[in-house]
């Protein structure tokens, strides 16, 4: 009875073993689009890296060139990890960064993600006080343009006083309005501005008071 007791227990060791070291493989797939021409993101990098479990260090994978219908696909071996990350990257576009945790993967069919970015275009701010007083104050706020990076300017409301004569430069998303209103405090100058930022191009919004 012992001796069966330790075979059987063998035999499900082995099983869980086996199981857990990993059958098959992950198939990982999907589309990158570009949102700004409403195509897919031909000529982008896009990669994958692994983070295991421990130690918890980041490991490159594999990497492609998007075709014209910005379509991927990447096939891995199943093993136990903590997550995935997939980078996309191409000269003047947002890079894209997306993690697929291990729970979420399925072995026994595909995991599709569609993934979207846009071409950065800029706005040039031009704010110049043509009669500064020490008393003056000019305050704006961001009512539409990006906002979820690093490079995007701040949706607070902004105050300069005295003399000003500068330009702000702030990234968006290509081919859409940016936009902003401005109040010269204390007098009945304000109003609403707004231009449309052509992709990969500065545009530019004048501002005398």
């Amino acid at each position: 009875m012992e001796r069966l007791k330790l075979v059987l227990s063998i035999i499900l060791l082995g099983v869980f073993l086996g199981c857990d070291k990993g059958a098959g493989e992950f198939i990982i797939n999907g589309t990158v689009t570009d949102a700004t021409f409403q195509t897919g993101h031909a000529g982008a990098e896009i990669s994958l890296y692994k983070i295991p479990l421990a130690p918890n260090n980041e490991q490159f994978v594999s990497s492609s060139i998007l075709g014209a219908d910005g379509k991927f696909q990447f096939k891995v071996p199943r093993e136990r990890l903590e997550k995935y990350i997939i980078r996309v990257n191409k000269h003047l576009y947002f890079p894209i960064e997306k993690e697929i945790y291990f729970s979420e993967l399925k072995l026994k069919e595909e995991n599709t993600y569609a993934l979207s970015t846009w071409a950065q275009s800029w706005v040039a701010l031009n704010f110049v006080n043509q009669n500064p007083l020490s008393m003056d104050h000019f305050q704006y706020i961001k009512q539409a343009g990006y906002a979820s990076c690093s490079e995007c300017c701040p949706s607070t409301e902004q105050n300069f006083y005295g003399a000003l004569d500068t330009t702000i430069y702030c990234i968006n998303k290509g081919n859409t309005i940016y936009s902003l209103l401005y109040w010269v405090l204390n007098t009945p100058n304000q109003g609403y501005l707004e231009a449309n930022t052509g992709a990969f191009d500065t545009t530019q919004i004048y501002l005398n008071y």
